[in-house]
């Protein structure tokens, strides 16, 4: 079993909650998520927002606050092989419950039909919160290219610039 390094990135003025399935090697290895530099979340988001792509966890953290971008993972613990989502098992899943009750969440995204099924199975009975599926950012998701999965994910900026 492994569990879950990375603590959720959330605030108080957090508009959108965006869910992976579960660190890779890569980015428990760098502590932060989606830390392998060939995953594209960091080229896509940024590129949304029209940003530098941020480099250290730090501006990363800061990015998405500042984007009112909440970010974490469906899975708290599991079994997987290496970073392989197909080898995932044994699951127990994130309380995201936490990042809802603390933030001005209006909606939630899932990075890949991997977080996309656990989110259906384990949290969505939980918060009663549906979830839209975007296209996945992995590099093993090679028939999306950065400006497919760019055009794909322009409808976060909308929500997470929204005012009430």
């Amino acid at each position: 079993m492994i569990t879950h390094p990375i603590e959720p990135v959330y605030d108080k003025a957090s508009r959108i909650l965006i869910l992976g399935s579960f660190p890779s090697v890569k980015s428990r290895e760098a502590g932060f998520f989606y830390g392998h530099p060939r995953n594209r979340f960091w080229k896509v988001v940024s590129s949304i927002f029209e940003e530098d792509i941020p480099q250290t966890p730090e501006e990363k953290k800061a990015f998405l606050l500042r984007n009112h971008i909440a970010l974490w993972d469906v899975i708290a613990s599991c079994e997987i092989e290496g970073s392989a989502d197909a080898s995932i098992k044994n699951v127990t899943p994130n309380d995201i419950n936490i990042i809802l009750a603390q933030s001005d969440i209006h909606a939630i995204y899932v990075n890949g039909k991997t977080a996309f099924q656990y989110y259906t199975k384990y949290t969505r009975p939980v918060t009663n919160r549906p979830a839209v599926c975007l296209p996945s950012t992995s590099p093993a998701n090679a028939s999306w290219n950065l400006e497919l999965l760019t055009e794909a994910w322009q409808c976060i900026k909308e929500v997470a610039q929204s005012e009430d």
